[in-house]
């Protein structure tokens, strides 16, 4: 089989959409949709991959580092966009690929059967049949069932074509390179946008000789497009639905199943209980008896088997060990790890955190930048100091502490294994293992004092 590479159309702007933000950039389930299209063709084209960007390309290419890119400065259609990469193609693929950047229910199985339906040909497109083929090209196919074209909406005319199909283009081409090289110089721009279609190429193939073939994908949704917040809308929920149907056929509980969202991206064990509304996005995991109640977020978080999440929580970037115990109403951000049998109560909030095993911080702290042993109990109030205005510093305590309600560890500070903090504290250096720490100013009554009364009125 021809070597093939793979070419993301990621230059537009989305004019539909009403947003500054570039369209690929639009998210589904909490990612960006570009993000979908790249996990669907890496894996078939191992890593021979593509992105064109165009408008506001960097923002594109700052949320992808780790893509290849290729820039199309004027955005001057699909087909000016595969003449802009031809120079970074050429010579490392013999077959290419193209496919929109905007198909976020695009998945990994459609793009192997297509390229795979598509070997013998020297130019295929896949083709869906839609109810309502609305701004989608037309494909006009001659009396025998051959492609003679695809016609842009805007441009088709019944007169010349016949009455209009209900099979249109999907957006997704395979070509030769060497075909591709000879017949983009062909193609012209005289139509309604002033633009240069990729699918011009079907006709001008078709006359040559060549092997034109429309891949027909029945109505598979997978392949279309999104234009409007209305098709993001409904993108979103096909996916959504997808999921939450493969993980309850899997073995997941799902209670409110409506109501949850979770990204494809993300894993969830058979076994694990999740209440609605809940949003678990990213590459979050969810392991096996693991049991997240309603109104919680998850983004690229791991919560290990057994532990329970109460409602109103929020992580990212976190990880929640065996068996603990979380909110409600805690917020994990980037850097918290908590271990086996380790609770965090309500309006707690830690942040490059770790809360040793079976340690708790029950009700009201800040914990940043700091490592708290096993078995310490954190009193409510407690506030780790870590930033001085310029800097960040980490505060340490270790095993089996006892930190008094009310303490403020001013970082960076040690608090040695069995210490204990008094409530109130005020900590400025190092306690020492095993022994009481205070810091309070001494409490006196002041003899004949009276409590301010309000003047009478006049």
């Amino acid at each position: 089989m021809l070597q093939t590479a793979a070419l993301i159309l990621a230059a537009g702007k989305g004019t539909r959409m009403h947003s500054d933000k570039p369209k690929v950039l639009q998210t589904v389930l909490g990612e960006p949709m570009l993000r979908y299209v790249l996990e669907a063709v890496r894996p078939v084209f191992d890593g021979r991959v593509l992105v064109v960007v165009g408008h506001q390309a960097g923002m594109v290419e700052a949320a992808f580092p780790d893509a290849a890119f290729v820039r199309q400065e004027q955005q001057l259609g699909t087909g000016h966009a595969l003449m802009q990469a031809m120079p970074a193609l050429e010579g490392q693929c013999e077959r290419v690929l193209v496919v929109n950047g905007d198909t976020p229910l695009l998945s990994e199985d459609v793009v192997r059967h297509f390229v795979e339906a598509s070997a013998g040909a020297d130019l295929a497109f896949a083709t869906i049949e839609l109810d309502d083929p609305a701004a989608y090209g037309r494909v006009v196919r001659a009396a025998g069932g051959g492609v003679r074209a695809i016609v842009e909406a805007k441009d088709y005319d019944p007169a010349l074509y016949g009455p209009e199909p209900h099979e249109v283009n999907a957006g997704m081409y395979c070509v030769r390179l060497d075909l591709a090289a000879r017949l983009l110089p062909r193609i012209g721009n005289a139509n309604k946008s002033g633009e240069y279609y990729i699918t011009d190429l079907i006709s001008l193939a078709v006359a040559e000789g060549c092997k034109v073939q429309g891949v027909q994908c029945g109505r598979d949704e997978s392949l279309m497009g999104v234009n409007s917040p209305l098709e993001l809308s409904r993108s979103e929920e096909c996916l959504r639905g997808r999921v939450v149907d493969g993980l309850l056929r899997s073995g997941v509980m799902l209670h409110a199943p409506a109501l949850v969202r979770i990204s494809p991206l993300a894993t969830v064990e058979p076994g694990a209980e999740i209440t609605g509304p809940c949003e678990i996005y990213g590459r979050s995991v969810v392991r096996r008896g693991a049991r997240i109640d309603s109104h919680c977020v998850l983004r690229n978080t791991v919560i290990e088997a057994g532990a329970e999440i109460r409602s109103f929580c929020h992580f990212e970037d976190a990880h929640v060990g065996e068996a603990a115990l979380v909110g409600p109403y805690a917020r994990l951000r980037p850097g918290a790890v908590l271990e086996e049998a380790s609770h965090v109560g309500n309006f707690v909030e830690l942040k490059k955190s770790r809360l040793g095993k079976g340690a708790k911080a029950n009700h009201l702290t800040y914990l940043g930048d700091s490592e708290i042993g096993a078995g310490t109990n954190i009193g409510a109030g407690t506030i780790t100091c870590n930033y001085d205005g310029v800097n960040k510093f980490r505060t340490v305590i270790g095993d089996d502490a006892f930190i008094g309600s009310d303490t403020q560890l001013v970082a960076p500070v040690t608090v040695g294994a069995g210490a204990t903090l008094g409530a109130g504290t005020t900590l400025t250096h190092d306690a020492p293992e095993g022994k009481l720490t205070l810091s309070r100013v001494h409490q006196k009554t002041v003899e004949g004092w009276e409590r301010p009364k309000k003047a009478e009125a006049k």
